[in-house]
């Protein structure tokens, strides 16, 4: 097959299994900003916010690592699954008791002594899922995107399915007759915590389908591989990290950054996570991608044509980037009912965080270049470039713009990431990509973005001036389309 043909299909598979287990978990969007108010929700934007830098500890990297010397040849597929399940499973272990023997001081330390099950229950979360990472890479390597996508609908259908239940369904329940079956469910106590249970519920039961890929390999473990492993891993849990702090340290720090009292700063934090999901079909697309695109890089690097492919994968990422960003920024009268009226005050920064994420797309086409030379030390110095921006951005422009100094920190720490990883790629990986072209496509978007909100600013009604903008955009994206697949056929 086509090697581009493949990646679509590839990624077209594990986006099918994202999009529509994303789409399922992203209705508990409106159901929870129209269930809790803003301070409560921001309690769980701010653990899974925690919970999103320790899932790169947990995995330690490794999932890179796994692709990169199962496609090297040097030791057996099972070997190299055995060593990385070994380690995964004693870190974890460990990580889960530590957790669990000091929820309560944690609870304390994170200003939320009265749940310390809090703590207990996203340790077990973490667990789980890095695990089960291990069991996901297995799939994706051997190209079983089929039963990836099984597994990862029937995970998020669980959540959808428990958190449903226990909030719209029990709490009313309760709240009619508490000593019935389904009242008995709700704990008011508990409360929003009932989403982590869930959460929990359900990674569960995705380690249990993934049994027969973890079983598979247990008890092969090279000691020599593992010293090569780390070596070449480890450097890939920095670039997590970094990439962790410049993905979620907004939704981390801003109860601490804001200028107001902690109850007005939960407030806000719950404001801007619930606009952030309004950006999830970039998110979406990214995630496909990657599934994919990880093990595509590896497996054809050895190829004569591999850097042409590799430039042209970029020119027809950005293009559906582009598309999905005015689909969204174009339309967005209409997304803002996804979430409940109070949190609609944030949604000037959706147009900000669609970029930034488009951005962050484009960076991870660009990473190439350091994970097939193995120069992830490097990689990794970009990365901790990027974090020092985020970073240095969310102290200096949340005090001043608010929550929208996050999404502001996002667009440059993604920039200037794109910049850096371009320039370095070129010295060590040099790949021929079409820069003109791929700058046209963003100039084209940001173009019609603005046109648009110029013609609103006119007395344009929403739809009718978005719908034309986006017309214009699919007539100019045909044309590149067809000029596209010219390139390889």
């Amino acid at each position: 097959m086509n090697p581009l043909r493949r990646l679509v299909s590839q990624t077209a598979l594990y986006g099918l299994s994202s999009v529509l287990g994303r789409f399922l978990n992203y209705l508990l969007v409106p159901l929870l900003t129209y269930s809790f108010a803003p301070a409560e929700y921001g309690v769980v934007a701010e653990f899974y916010a925690y919970l999103s830098f320790l899932a790169v500890v947990s995995t330690l990297g490794l999932e890179t690592g796994y692709f990169r010397f199962r496609a090297s040849g040097e030791w057996p597929p099972a070997t190299v699954y055995g060593t990385v399940l070994a380690c995964l499973v004693v870190v974890n272990g460990l990580c889960l008791l530590a957790l669990a023997l000091w929820q309560g001081p944690l609870a304390a330390l994170l200003r939320h002594p009265e749940h310390p099950e809090y703590i207990l229950w996203c340790a077990a979360i973490l667990a789980f899922d890095a695990i089960g990472a291990l069991g996901f890479a297995r799939l994706r390597a051997e190209e079983r995107a089929a039963r990836f996508a099984f597994i990862k609908l029937i995970e998020i259908g669980v959540n959808v399915a428990l958190t449903v239940l226990f909030v719209a369904i029990a709490r009313n329940a309760h709240a009619t007759d508490p000593n019935g079956f389904l009242g008995t469910l709700w704990d008011p106590t508990i409360g929003i915590g009932y989403v982590f249970i869930a959460n929990l519920a359900a990674s569960l039961l995705k380690l249990l389908f993934l049994l027969p890929q973890l079983f598979d390999g247990v008890g092969r473990f090279d000691l020599l591989l593992f010293k090569r492993l780390m070596g070449y891993s480890l450097p890939m849990v920095i670039i997590g990290l970094a990439g962790i702090i410049n993905e979620t340290l907004d939704r981390a720090a801003l109860k601490y950054l804001l200028p107001n009292d902690a109850a007005l700063n939960l407030t806000q934090l719950g404001i801007y996570s619930a606009c952030y999901k309004l950006s999830i079909l970039m998110s979406l697309f990214i995630q496909a991608f990657r599934y994919a695109g990880e093990p595509f890089f590896f497996n054809y690097a050895k190829q004569r044509d591999a850097r042409e492919i590799y430039a042209l994968v970029l020119s027809w990422f950005v293009l559906a980037c582009v598309f999905l960003f005015l689909v969204v920024t174009l339309y967005l009268d209409l997304f803002q009912y996804f979430v409940g009226a109070p949190y609609r005050s944030g949604l000037d920064v959706v147009p900000v965080l669609l970029l930034a994420n488009l951005l962050l797309g484009i960076y991870v086409n660009l990473s190439v270049w350091y994970k097939l030379t193995d120069r992830t030390l490097l990689g990794a110095a970009v990365s901790l470039v990027g974090a020092g921006i985020t970073v240095g951005a969310l102290v200096w422009w949340v005090p001043l713009l608010g929550y929208r100094g996050a999404a502001w920190a996002h667009l440059a720490c993604y920039g200037s990431m794109v910049i850096l990883s371009y320039m370095l790629g070129r010295r060590y990986y040099p790949v021929p990509y079409d820069l003109k072209r791929i700058l046209g496509y963003l100039g084209l978007g940001l173009g019609l973005y603005g046109m648009n909100r110029w013609l609103i600013g006119q007395g344009w009604p929403a739809l009718g001036a978005g719908t034309v903008c986006f017309v214009i955009f699919l007539v100019v994206a045909a044309w590149e389309v067809r000029r596209l697949i010219r390139l390889k056929t």
